[in-house]
């Protein structure tokens, strides 16, 4: 982005007129983020960076994480006695479920993260935390099949109005 940003910058001046287009840093940023009390965290430097800090604010954003589609190693590397070559790919689907898989696990939402042939899955939620390590297929019900871009709805604790943010800025962290 260093060696494009004068570019990038100059060609959206010649091709929008209004409104003005202006090269910033994060200052602004942050001081919009500290005079409405706010948390230094992604999404909320994006609502700053709008411009519009008198809109009421979501109780959540969306998380999107990307994920492989394939293990690419067909075979081990090593070859076994008798020209047996061991496959290094696990099974797709086991008891109906897949890697990377949205499922409903003690009324949560989660993704599976590691499946094993005996029934025991590792459900975790995107930032990583574990709903718990090892749940049989009993207890886990399929929401939606595999993706490549994994989406999750990250609840807010309270997101409001700006003013009630300045009252209270304790609640929206």
């Amino acid at each position: 982005m260093n060696i494009m940003r004068w570019t990038v910058l100059e060609r959206l001046k010649a091709a929008h007129k209004e409104p003005e287009i202006q090269h910033t840093y994060g200052s602004l940023t942050k001081q919009s983020r500290i005079d409405l009390g706010l948390e230094k965290t992604h999404h909320r430097d994006a609502f700053c960076r709008a411009g519009n800090l008198q809109v009421t604010r979501l109780d959540g954003f969306l998380s999107q994480k990307q994920t492989r589609r394939h293990n690419r190693q067909i075979h081990k590397r090593k070859i076994l006695k008798g020209g047996f070559r061991k496959l290094n790919q696990a099974p797709c689907e086991v008891y109906g479920f897949r890697l990377f898989g949205k499922v409903l696990c003690n009324g949560e939402a989660g993704f599976v993260f590691d499946r094993r042939t005996f029934g025991y899955f590792d459900v975790r939620r995107l930032d990583g935390t574990r709903l718990f390590c090892r749940h049989l297929v009993q207890k886990l019900r399929r929401i939606e099949g595999r993706k490549t871009d994994l989406t999750e709805l990250i609840k807010e604790e309270g997101a409001s109005s700006p003013a009630s943010m300045q009252r209270s800025p304790r609640q929206y962290l």
